[in-house]
């Protein structure tokens, strides 16, 4: 059995270094999962997404200083590949993070800049 983690909720998958090398398969999946996520716009929205907690494109817009259809396009592309999820209140779409994994992945890559930037490690 698997050891639960403090830091995560849920069930929690396996430890990294108890699981199998990843496959040629798992390893594109992951490829393509960072190729979204390796986007500035894509990054200040998610962070403001986890900031506001369930905002609507219009207040996302305001918040990064960008126009609301080049918001909307932008959290689509993250929804499309699970990162985000959605509903629709009228003709206003909130977006929230679809999973706490998405959190910690940008957390620690905030943390792993931090500690680059500072010499450290």
């Amino acid at each position: 059995m698997a050891a639960k983690r403090a830091d995560r909720p849920g069930p929690c998958p396996p430890l990294l270094e108890n699981r199998p090398l990843i496959s040629s398969h798992e390893a594109l999946e992951m490829m393509a999962l960072f190729k979204v996520l390796a986007n500035d716009t894509r990054l200040r929205l998610l962070h403001a997404v986890y900031r506001a907690g369930e905002p609507c494109v219009g207040d996302l817009a305001e918040t990064v200083g960008m126009k609301p259809q080049a918001v909307s396009n932008q959290l689509q592309r993250m929804a499309d590949r699970g990162i985000l999820a959605f509903k629709r209140n009228g003709n206003q779409i909130h977006y929230r993070i679809a999973d706490p994994c998405v959190v910690k992945l940008l957390d620690r890559g905030l943390c792993l800049m931090e500690e680059v930037r500072g010499g450290r490690g």
